[in-house]
Parts: C-alpha cells; structure tokens; sequence
C-alpha cells in the first residue's frame, strides 16, 4: 500500500549491521566503503573515521574522491597523496584520525621511484607515453588506490585504514583493476612493442614495423610513429617491473580478502544503487571477501506516517474544494453583504446566533463579521489552501517513502543474509566535524536512526 510505513516489514527480516563493534575490533584492520557513484561513500567513510578514532583508533581515510569534501569537512584546506593529521578530534586512548586524498599520478611516480634505478626511473618519468598513462589511462585510478592501500598497510603506522573507493561507472572496477592492468602488461600489444628491445637495433625497428603492419591501418594512423617510438622507450624501461605490479596486486587482493578485512556496500534507496549493490555483494561472495552489511543512505521518514497518502490527497481536495464540513462562516453574510434570505443560512454559525439571541433572521444586521468577530474569510482561505499543501506534501513524501521501501525489500528478499542499516536523510550537506559526527550516531544506532 502506498501509504505503508518504511521500516515495516522488510527489515525485521535480515540482521540489523551494527557498526560500533565492527570499528571496536582491533582485528579489523581495513574497511572499505564501496558502491556505485553519488550513494554518500566519501560521506560514509569520513563518518566512520571520526567515530573509530574518538573511539581510541588510529585511523587514516584514504578517499578517491575528487570533489574534495572530504578536505572540507574536516577543515583541511586540501588532501594529497600524503596523510595529514586532522584537529578537532576528541579521541580517548590515543585515538588520531589522518586523511589523504590519491593523487594517482603520484603513486605511480613513487612505485617507479622505489622499483627503479635513478636513471632508469627518470627515463620513465620523463617519457610521453608513461606521462599519459600515468595520468588517465582506464582502470588506473583503481589499480593506484590497490597500491596505496597496499603501501600504508604495509607502513603498519594506523590500526584502521578507512578506504572510499574510486567513483566509479560500476563499483566493480575496484576489484577488477588490477586484473585489468595485469592483462594489459600481459597483452599482445604489449608483447609486441617489448619483442624489438629484446632483439635490439635495426633488426628490432624492422621486427616492430612488421608488427606493427599486421595491425590495422586505422590504428596505425591515430598512433602515428613519434608516439608508437615513446610507448617502445617506455615499455623497454618498464620491462623488470612489470612482474612488480602483478605480484603487488596479486598481494593486496588477499589482502582485501583476509579477516582483518569488512566491505561496506554503500547505497541509496533507488533501483540503479541497489541493482548495483547486489552485483557487488554478488561478486564479493564469490572472491570470498568479508563483507560487513548494506549501508542504506538518506533514506527518507515521516513524522505522521500514519496518515497514508490517500488520506493526505483527500484532505487536501475537501479543502480545495471547499467540502470541509467544519469550514466556519462561508461568504453568505460576510464583508458587509446583507442575507437576503428570510430562512437561516446554511452557512450560519453558533458565534452568529449568540451575538443576536432575540433577533429574528430577517433583522439580521449587515455588520462586517470580520470586525464583529475577528474573523477573515480571505486568511481563512489562506489557511486552507497552506493546508491543502501541506497535505499533498505529505502524500509526496508518502509515495517516496513506500517507494524506497518496496525498492529495498526486493534487495532484503535477495540478500536476506546480508545486515543492513538504514542512515535517515539530513535536511542539507555535511560540512563540518559536527555533521559527519550526526552521520557516525546514525550509522552507529538501531537501522541507522531511519
């Protein structure tokens, strides 16, 4: 029924996520906040930070975001690829919070800079075809946040390492980025371009022409022969450490499946983030990794949900209409216009007759009763047309609200194994400590605080 509360009935059928003991757990190590674009994951996993490190964690929140809100909420001026410790937190027993931002391109230059001699390293970062793939190439963002998780676990400096995963078009490419970087070192292309430095000199140029020749004539135009030159130079250098970036990915994949390990899926109320949200919790399941519960975000509540939709629009069309049976004095004798009616109007009310007890309705005065009796038709009208408003308002709300709820109990029927908890929408942005603080108790109390 349109009108149906939300909370009723599907969430009384899967675990409640609690939150608190997830972040108490020294075992727990890492968590990552995954799910499709715009569902409140940044959000989510500042929440999360501030609250584990005033719980007594040492806690770096590694975010993918590029809007930067995260920099802003915790009155940083700017994250970067170096974590920076963040004030105003009311931490017990040593609890610190530190936030970054990835700079992918800086991630790269490190894992270059640590995997390489000097001056192998700087032909590499000096080269064109590497700038470029450094920069934006598919899938590289993903791979980079791998690696940094991989390097901050590795430092063992914070107990807790909070991840946001990358904006992705699919929460998925987290997980399949390091397969997808694999396959590209791996590749034919790849394997071709390395073939020349191997057999060196003029002999190599022919082997990469005749190569090169086998591929379409298309390609061979938009690559032309300057940029196919600096992708040789680049993959000849890279050769030793493409092995490096398999076995490293390899190690943090793991990583993210050993028990120290929870995977929070981040969704909001809506068909496209909770299709999403299965495919993930599907996938996870089968890599084996840890997941924690649905996090549902700005799910949105009523403070008179008891009054169903049907009733709010039936209300609101009496008033409309005027079939309010307690309206008060219709507009029969009202503003000095006379009744003409010998009979008692319908309209009369019992403020009338008590102001002329003797006097017969054909008497009866042409005063204002606005000035009378402090009545205004005209703000009576007002209020009735506020009301009306109100009232289609609420039946709006109402329709959202059974909306979202029908759209998260077909998740619940899917996943009745999967906990969930319900995070009510707040009335604006969370700019402040003091807001991602209202997230972490709404995350941390029964179904979120829906």
């Amino acid at each position: 029924m349109e009108g149906t509360a939300a909370g009723a009935g599907g969430l009384d059928a899967v675990p409640a996520l609690e939150i608190d003991p997830i972040l108490d757990e020294r075992g727990t190590r890492i968590i990552v906040c995954c799910g499709s674009g715009g569902v409140g994951k940044t959000t989510t996993a500042a929440a999360l930070g501030v609250r584990a490190a005033e719980r007594g964690r040492r806690v770096v929140v590694l975010t993918i975001d590029p809007a930067r809100r995260l920099a802003q909420s915790m009155g940083i001026d700017a994250l970067d690829n170096t974590p920076r410790k963040v004030d105003g937190i009311k931490g017990s027993d040593g609890g610190e919070l530190h936030a970054m931002m990835l700079d992918m391109k800086r991630t790269f230059d490190e894992i270059v800079e640590a995997h390489a001699d000097p001056a192998r390293a700087r032909a590499i970062l000096e080269n064109p075809f590497y700038q470029s793939l450094s920069a934006g190439f598919a899938g590289t963002q993903e791979y980079m946040a791998m690696e940094k998780l991989g390097q901050l676990r590795a430092r063992d400096e914070w107990d807790l390492i909070i991840v946001d995963t990358p904006p992705s078009r699919s929460a998925l490419d987290f997980l399949d980025a390091p397969k997808r970087l694999g396959s590209f070192l791996d590749g034919k292309f790849i394997k071709l371009l390395m073939a020349p430095a191997k057999v060196g000199g003029r002999a190599g140029m022919k082997f990469l022409n005749v190569g090169m020749s086998m591929m379409s004539g298309t390609l061979g135009k938009l690559l032309g022969g300057q940029f196919l030159g600096d992708v040789q130079t680049f993959v000849a250098a890279m050769d030793t450490m493409f092995g490096g970036f398999r076995t490293r990915a390899d190690a943090t994949y793991r990583l993210l499946q050993a028990p120290g390990t929870a995977f929070l899926v981040v969704a909001a109320p809506e068909r496209d983030a909770l299709r999403e949200a299965a495919y993930f919790v599907e996938r996870l399941a089968a890599e084996g990794m840890p997941l924690a519960g649905l996090v549902l975000n700005r799910v949105h509540g009523s403070g008179a949900a008891g009054l169903s939709a049907e009733r709010a629009r039936a209300a609101a069309e009496n008033l409309e209409e005027g079939r309010m049976g307690d309206r008060g004095p219709g507009k029969t004798g009202l503003r000095g216009v006379p009744a003409t009616s010998s009979e008692p109007s319908h309209h009369a009310t019992a403020a009338d007759s008590s102001a002329r007890p003797s006097a017969a309705p054909e008497a009866a005065p042409t005063a204002d009763v606005t000035e009378e009796h402090g009545t205004d038709p005209e703000t009576d009208q007002d209020l009735a047309r506020l009301t009306a408003g109100l009232l289609r308002l609420h039946a709006e709300r109402m329709r959202v609200l059974a909306r979202e709820q029908r759209t998260r109990d077909r998740f619940t029927a899917l996943h009745p194994e999967v906990a969930v908890t319900e995070v009510a929408a707040l009335p604006g942005d969370v700019h402040d400590l003091a807001g991602l603080r209202a997230i972490g108790e709404r995350l941390s109390s029964p179904r979120g605080g829906s």
